[in-house]
């Protein structure tokens, strides 16, 4: 009975998955060639993002998807978010998809029912797990963006002292960064651009605060837009006061990491510990039974 549930079962998504990557239509093949960094199994995604889609997912659960829209948006940009989180979704589905056919084909091979309760158990968890991934990725990111801002405001404070303007000073910055990968530099970077392509100043600033999504960055923001236009003293002072207040923001995530980091070491330890009780026990355990 359940090497026949499991060859069903199999059968069946093995099957629908091929029948629906033929009916479900050039859009959604589209959609699956979307350009979304961690993905890996983009090419089994068309029929999963049809099923996503006809089955109004994102509107049978609406908390989830729009929590998961705003840690993508926040990653991958503004652009095409929806769609970016229904590819996503779909990712996690075929993960799902291909552990339930192990599972299947496992109980099929040794004719016990753990393949089976395994595959659907690590079915369930698996999302779950990708969710928490995405989220942990955003956490990471706003920071770096929290622990970077403070040099950036020391090196604009040293520029606009010495002279340059506002913009001016962000363009050196930008320029002079080494690591185009960081998130700040990269989204200041964007702004730039934005600004030789004729968006007025205060506009492009807006943006790039909704692209960071992260307070501290809109503290700094306010603080430019208020007082770029004055200049001098007044400008410099009010950048070198929010600098203060980050720089402690920089130093309790700074701890924060340093603790996350002693506390993932507890583990290694005290399997390191076992092992040299088990060492240096064995010996006087095998000489006492002699």
């Amino acid at each position: 009975m359940l090497t026949w549930m499991s060859g069903v079962l199999m059968v069946l998504l093995v099957g629908g998955w091929v029948v629906l990557n033929q009916t479900c239509g050039e859009r959604y093949h589209r959609l699956g060639r979307l350009s979304m960094d961690g993905l890996r199994l983009q090419r089994l995604a068309p029929p999963l993002l049809f099923l996503l889609e006809r089955g109004k997912v994102p509107m049978r659960f609406p908390i989830v998807f729009y929590r998961m829209q705003g840690s993508v948006q926040k990653i991958h940009g503004l652009r095409h978010s929806a769609e970016l989180t229904l590819l996503f979704m779909a990712e996690a589905l075929a993960y799902t998809w291909l552990i339930l056919i192990g599972g299947c084909l496992w109980s099929l091979l040794s004719g016990d029912v753990i393949g089976l309760l395994a595959g659907l158990a690590l079915g369930a968890l698996l999302p779950v797990a990708l969710m928490k991934d995405l989220h942990k990725k955003v956490t990471l990111r706003e920071q770096d963006i929290v622990m970077e801002l403070p040099e950036l405001l020391n090196k604009i404070v040293l520029l606009v002292g010495a002279g340059e303007t506002v913009q001016r000073a962000i363009i050196h910055c930008v320029e002079r960064n080494e690591d185009a990968s960081h998130p700040l530099y990269a989204e200041l970077k964007r702004m730039v651009l934005e600004w030789e392509g004729g968006h007025p100043f205060q506009q492009a600033f807006e943006q790039f605060n909704k692209r960071c999504g992260v307070q501290e960055v809109s503290i700094f923001t306010t603080t430019v837009l208020l007082n770029f236009r004055r200049g001098g003293n007044d400008f410099v002072l009010a950048l070198r006061d929010l600098s203060r207040v980050l720089w402690e923001k920089r130093k309790a995530i700074a701890r924060t990491r340093g603790e996350q980091a002693s506390s993932k070491l507890v583990l290694p330890m005290v399997v390191i510990f076992m092992i040299v009780i088990v060492l240096l026990g064995a010996p006087a355990f095998m000489m006492m039974n002699m």
